[in-house]
């Protein structure tokens, strides 16, 4: 990547073991498209006052030459976001389906 990878948490605490994590999938991001010029992860914890639903949103911005993809990570109804490593997880996984597919448009 040509800046640094920029992560950003809301309504929670840095947390150095979601750090790593997010760290090490947006470095396997660049197997996939070595041009990444950035890349931005806001990782979004529920809202305490929430009796249910109280599911984490991950949201990952990153440029390419002449783009952006994005991955705005409303959770749905998918009851595992309760956990910020799987949210994080899903995310990435989105981000990699969307970098393979605009490599490939662009070919």
């Amino acid at each position: 990547m040509q800046t640094p990878l920029e992560i950003s948490f809301r309504n929670m605490d840095v947390s150095p073991a979601v750090e790593t994590r997010v760290r090490e999938r947006a470095q396997r991001l660049e197997r996939f498209y070595s041009g990444i010029t950035s890349c931005h992860v806001f990782i979004k914890a529920p809202h305490e006052s929430h009796q249910s639903g109280n599911l984490y949103e991950v949201h990952i911005e990153v440029r390419v030459p002449g783009s952006e993809l994005l991955v705005t990570g409303k959770p749905g109804n998918v009851d595992a976001h309760a956990d910020v490593m799987v949210a994080v997880r899903d995310a990435f996984d989105v981000m990699e389906r969307r970098l393979k597919k605009w490599k490939q448009q662009r070919a």
